[in-house]
């Protein structure tokens, strides 16, 4: 294995892991990031696999004592079966679209163009979303209600679209909805442990023919790179987001939509 394929999958390790809880949407990121370095992974989707999961274990990391007090909570009425409950709720529209629409989304939106565009429209929203939203009403997660998490489920269904951002969506629809931006935040972050595991078990089922796990060192180097970026990236957003907003993240999206539409057109 050369260095340079070593250092490419060790950058799109630390892409999806700074990107995927983000506001900016880390399938975009990747699909320019590649288009830009041309980057070719190992054979079959091991590689695309590897570097979600272990974006995702980073949050499981994170959240390790509230899936537990759920875990231990969900056989009794009470606060930790209604809170999974309602997770149940906003998980079961991506489960049900993406199940359905997996295969003409990929094969038909998954272009740097429709990612460029995504990322403009993605942004003009959240900058008007924050300046327009209704005053936060829903200051912890319990206080989200079954309409609440089954509208954010919506909103997360919408990230289909490569450009949109799975977290985007789902923070956008819960600050729409009165929801406090923190608790939105830690909302989407949770969500996307069942979302993400149930679309990496999906992958995988679907790849199971041409999956291959050459490039081990590829895959090792991008699973823990996203890991560990992830882990870094979840904490710092929960610390500051209270105090910034979302709006830096949609002027970064509308700037990063133009250059690459700009490069695209040039090239």
């Amino acid at each position: 294995m050369d260095l340079a394929a070593l250092l490419s999958a060790l950058l799109m390790g630390v892409v999806e892991g700074l990107t995927e809880f983000l506001p900016i949407s880390s399938t975009g990121h990747l699909i320019l990031l590649g288009e830009l370095i041309g980057f070719r992974g190992p054979p079959g989707k091991a590689f695309e696999i590897s570097i979600q999961l272990g974006a995702i274990l980073a949050v499981v990391w994170i959240y390790r004592h509230l899936l537990l007090d759920l875990a231990r909570g969900l056989w009794r009425p009470g606060r930790e079966r209604f809170y999974v409950s309602n997770l149940a709720l906003a998980f079961l529209p991506a489960m049900v679209l993406g199940a359905t629409l997996h295969k003409p989304i990929t094969e038909l939106l998954f272009n740097p163009w429709v990612v460029c565009i995504a990322l403009i429209l993605g942004g003009v929203a959240i900058i008007a979303i924050e300046r327009l939203r209704p005053a936060p009403t829903i200051h912890s997660v319990p206080e989200i209600g079954p309409l609440t998490a089954l509208l954010v489920g919506f909103g997360q269904a919408l990230a289909m679209i490569p450009g949109t951002s799975r977290s985007g969506a789902t923070i956008i629809t819960a600050l729409l909805l009165g929801v406090d931006r923190r608790v939105a935040a830690e909302f989407s972050f949770v969500l996307a442990i069942p979302t993400m595991l149930a679309a990496t078990a999906y992958s995988l089922f679907k790849a199971r023919a041409e999956l291959e796990w050459a490039g081990l060192g590829q895959i090792a180097l991008g699973f823990a790179a996203a890991f560990l970026v992830a882990l870094l990236t979840v904490r710092a957003v929960l610390a500051v987001i209270g105090r910034i907003g979302f709006t830096p993240f949609g002027w970064y999206r509308i700037g990063l939509g133009v250059l690459m539409l700009a490069w695209l057109t040039l090239h």
